[in-house]
């Protein structure tokens, strides 16, 4: 099939794009592939692109199963609403969070010193971030960015606890259905406290004894929680087929995507965008959106196809916390998603374009630019990983500034 190059600027209604002067996934479109049926399309890519490609001759299939109409198709037909303000769920969140992270570390110390599973001090753990969740998801998603690197396996467990909660509520899930969820997310890697540490957090190559024994944390998981009171029985599974691959080629079983549960899936995706955006001894972090790439890459082999979709679409361009750089220079951190804009999203500037702290917080959203109130260099130019430029949002969590006024 051919293709042509244009300027953006010669782009109408009822062209099919293949591709861009710049990756798919750093635009609001995420898919790769996009019909153009309105100005606002045009519009967006403008903001992103100066030249694309066209199909000269789209196929039928094409026009009518374009990735991204597949993608918003089987995402819920409306957003929950926020039931709070993101400033009111910053100030309740910040003790939510912190005693869940007391709670999962101490549940899971406990685990290692050979005690059984405390099923009721996770449920708690979990039903708070569930709360949090259903009122305002940026406000656990900007926390969960927060990790101390002394206590991987409890941030990531906990991470992908409230992760996972968040992509429930994105597919519609009721809140028992979300607590069932979170609770598979909390104990998926509990099995890990029968690893060595020092297998868990060596610096170097692993060799195949000591793979194996990182392998055996899934079975470990799964007899640990057959043992413990009260579990719910699909945390069992969880703990078990995380690992599995919808291609067949996961361990311990080799299951293939007909005999993995939806929950295994789903953990599955949440628990690969954790680790890779966490700093490892053998691993830098990766940013957001490289993370999703390599999610998006591997669906259908991996990842199962539609869930990767919904994922991508959940976690959005700018998920909250994310460290990103403005068209004019500036540094930020990301507050609030937009539901409806995901490219302009609410942001805490932290740096001048000279690269220079402000003396005190500013407060941006960036759905101003499109009534024309702010300028189209305070557009997202790119994603940082945390602690570039010297920032950290776990320091400036510590420093209490988040969100004492209201945005400009």
């Amino acid at each position: 099939m051919s293709s042509k190059k244009i300027h953006v600027s010669e782009l109408r209604p009822g062209m099919y794009v293949s591709k861009l002067d710049r990756d798919w996934l750093d635009t609001p479109f995420v898919m790769q592939g996009l019909l153009i049926e309105s100005r606002e399309d045009i519009e967006i890519l403008s903001e992103y692109c100066e030249h694309l490609w066209i199909d000269v001759n789209p196929s039928q299939q094409q026009l009518n199963s374009s990735p991204v109409k597949a993608a918003v198709s089987i995402a819920p037909k409306v957003a929950p609403p926020y039931k709070t303000e993101i400033k009111e769920e910053h100030r309740r969140v910040s003790k939510t969070f912190k005693h869940a992270r007391e709670l999962t570390s101490s549940l899971l110390d406990e685990v290692r010193l050979g005690a059984a599973i405390d099923t009721n001090n996770a449920k708690d753990t979990v039903n708070g971030c569930v709360e949090s969740v259903l009122r305002h998801p940026d406000a656990m998603m900007w926390m969960s960015k927060i990790r101390e690197a002394r206590e991987y396996t409890s941030d990531h467990c906990l991470n992908v606890c409230v992760i996972s909660v968040a992509f429930g509520r994105h597919l519609g899930y009721s809140e028992e259905k979300l607590q069932q969820l979170g609770l598979c997310g909390l104990l998926h890697d509990v099995g890990k406290m029968r690893v060595p540490v020092e297998i868990i957090d060596k610096p170097a190559a692993l060799t195949p004894k000591e793979y194996n024994l990182i392998k055996a944390h899934t079975v470990h998981g799964r007899n640990m929680l057959l043992e413990a009171k009260n579990i719910y029985a699909g945390a069992i599974d969880v703990a078990y087929s995380h690992h599995e691959r919808v291609d067949g080629q996961g361990y311990p079983r080799k299951l293939k995507a007909s005999d993995i549960s939806r929950f295994s899936k789903i953990i599955a995706i949440v628990d690969a965008y954790d680790a890779m955006t966490a700093d490892r001894v053998y691993s830098p972090a990766k940013t957001s959106t490289e993370a999703l790439k390599i999610i998006y890459s591997e669906r259908g082999k991996q990842f199962d196809d539609q869930l990767a979709l919904e994922f991508i679409q959940t976690i959005g361009l700018y998920p909250a916390g994310s460290l990103v750089e403005l068209y004019s220079g500036q540094i930020a951190f990301v507050v609030e998603t937009n539901q409806l804009r995901r490219h302009l999203p609410k942001v805490i500037l932290m740096l001048d374009k000279d690269k220079k702290p402000y003396k005190q917080e500013k407060l941006l959203d960036l759905s101003f630019i499109e009534s024309g109130e702010l300028a189209h260099d305070k557009l997202i130019k790119q994603v940082w990983v945390d602690g570039s430029f010297g920032l950290s949002i776990r320091d400036y969590q510590k420093r209490g500034l988040v969100l004492k006024r209201g945005f400009a």
